[in-house]
């Protein structure tokens, strides 16, 4: 089993964070009430041992991280990274989804010029520390307005990403390089799926993210102003108010609460 935090009752609203990041990216979201919210740590971060993974082996540890808390069927969110273990376990364990949503992510592979910057990165983070490498992703990671305004959360993601380990950074980069091409799957997702996008992300613009959701039936999209890769943590508010949003017109949810 993963590590993990389980906080709440209701349905179970399952988030997947972002690299290089472990659970506490999301802890906004704890402001969103009515729901059982599981974040576990994937594997190589936080407190989940690194394993040799794939991004199939990796939805095949959350979902039995999910038997192991008794979870049947969830909601199942996921971003960056997390998007893609959250397309493989929609591929591999569909009967067990009530709902997806797809943050800052996309499902397309890496092209060859993507395969090679992971690579650059599998060579730093083998030479420098997780700070540096932090550091390195933070101008695109971040918007413009978030680094200019937010110093508390440029500080949140710096202390997130630097806590991890080299050999987690390495171990996910290799996934994410040799992930497959998830577009063919998108025509047969047959649950509710939110797909949410910040307006200046540098690293799956908007386009792709208004594609991807095109391709999947009835897809809702959202794009949030002022932010960046990771909404989440850029715009918490509005982030939380689109999924509330969400989760009570499509997934008909009773009336959760995104918080004060």
């Amino acid at each position: 089993m993963l590590a993990h935090s389980d906080s709440g009752t209701g349905t179970p609203l399952v988030l997947l964070h972002a690299f290089p990041f472990d659970r506490r990216m999301w802890e906004p979201q704890a402001a969103i009430t009515n729901v059982r919210l599981v974040v576990p740590d994937l594997p190589g971060f936080g407190q989940s041992p690194v394993a040799d993974s794939t991004v199939d082996t990796m939805a095949d540890a959350v979902a039995e991280t999910l038997n192991g808390l008794r979870i049947d069927s969830c909601i199942l969110g996921g971003c960056s990274m997390g998007g893609y273990v959250a397309l493989a376990f929609a591929r591999r364990h569909a009967h067990r989804l009530k709902g997806l949503i797809l943050i800052d992510t996309k499902a397309e592979p890496d092209d060859e010029a993507g395969k090679a910057n992971r690579q650059k990165m599998i060579d730093a983070a083998s030479t420098l520390s997780a700070s540096a490498v932090i550091d390195g992703m933070i101008p695109k990671a971040l918007c413009e307005a978030t680094r200019t305004n937010r110093l508390d959360v440029v500080e949140a993601v710096r202390r997130l990403g630097a806590a991890q380990t080299a050999a987690g950074i390495i171990s996910a980069q290799r996934m994410m390089r040799d992930r497959p091409d998830s577009r063919p799957a998108l025509g047969a997702i047959r649950v509710p799926t939110l797909v949410i996008v910040g307006e200046h992300d540098a690293i799956t613009p908007p386009a792709g993210a208004r594609a991807m959701a095109a391709a999947i039936p009835g897809a809702r999209f959202v794009e949030l102003k002022d932010s960046g890769h990771l909404p989440n943590l850029e715009t918490p508010d509005a982030f939380n108010a689109a999924v509330v949003d969400w989760l009570v017109s499509a997934v008909q949810l009773q009336a959760p609460n995104s918080g004060p």
